[in-house]
């Protein structure tokens, strides 16, 4: 019943995403997009390059799903309900994105194209820079609750939240978190309208769904790592557990989709000096903020 559970939260979840995102690009809410999309991909012809690397093509997309899914295996929807509750689900959520760099650079270096090949390699860039901005708030976070289970540190927030004991970090993950789904103003990979599609370029018909499915849930993982992490999870008044952690994601779906179509797109050796030289103090910084706030509230 779990995992019956799990997929059916899943699938909800993906809808929503791809609502708010109709929502994010054409300012109007079309609640049969997602079903009329996903018909129309999968009516598509999908034919192979004709000097691609086979494996790489078609292992990539599904390797991007599989890695979004891991993360929401260990995201706890309500006390006692998620998947698994790993001692080292903080260090684990890390450990599956690092496999999203892995799919988009295997999606550019399949198709053997230009376009996607600058599209990959763009996506490993920007990711090794922004990569500490996902361990180190996640360190902070892990300190004050003294622990990686995802279900402590969500119990940990009972008398305030991360996104409010630790704002610094709290803005640097969901920055980073938009970067790791290549949302706007970090979608370099794909650069609609620059490399005509990028890493998705040159996959059309079923590939293109999963490919976006993976993408989908990414967005969907990540908004719910930021709500467990600094949201207190399914924490709140009066409604269920469920209900708020699923307000709570809704909430920051909608804030990473809309939010970052407000401001330009960056070069990525621009991202990543503002990274190391920039981003990478501040979350050296709020470690130290944390720290030192736990030493002040033990002593």
């Amino acid at each position: 019943m779990e995992i019956i559970g799990f997929i059916v939260s899943l699938l909800v979840g993906v809808y929503i995403v791809v609502v708010v995102e109709g929502w994010a690009n054409t300012g109007t809410l079309r609640l049969a997009a997602p079903i009329l999309g996903a018909i129309a991909l999968l009516g598509q012809e999908s034919p192979l390059p004709r000097k691609a690397d086979r494996w790489l093509f078609e292992v990539a997309p599904l390797l991007l799903l599989v890695a979004s899914v891991l993360v929401l295996a260990v995201i706890p929807l309500a006390p006692g309900l998620i998947v698994t509750d790993l001692a080292t689900g903080a260090l684990f959520i890390n450990a599956a994105l690092a496999y999203v760099m892995v799919a988009l650079v295997m999606s550019g270096w399949g198709p053997n194209g230009v376009y996607a090949m600058v599209g990959g390699w763009r996506f490993l860039a920007q990711l090794v820079a922004y990569s500490m901005l996902i361990v180190m708030p996640l360190a902070a976070v892990a300190m004050r609750a003294q622990s990686l289970f995802t279900s402590v540190i969500v119990s940990s927030q009972a008398s305030l939240w991360n996104a409010l004991a630790q704002p610094l970090g709290f803005v640097l993950f969901v920055l980073a978190a938009m970067e790791v789904s290549f949302l706007p103003p970090f979608d370099l990979p794909d650069a609609p309208g620059e490399l005509a599609g990028g890493v998705a370029g040159e996959y059309t018909g079923v590939r293109l769904a999963v490919f976006r499915l993976g993408r989908l849930v990414l967005v969907l993982a990540l908004a719910s790592a930021i709500t467990t992490f600094y949201l207190g999870g399914s924490q709140g008044p009066l409604l269920p557990g469920p209900i708020w952690t699923a307000l709570k994601i809704v909430a920051v779906i909608c804030l990473m989709l809309a939010g970052g179509r407000f401001l330009p797109r960056l070069r990525e050796e621009t991202l990543m000096e503002w990274s190391w030289k920039l981003g990478v103090p501040l979350a050296l910084v709020n470690i130290f903020w944390v720290g030192v706030t736990l030493l002040l509230v033990k002593g």
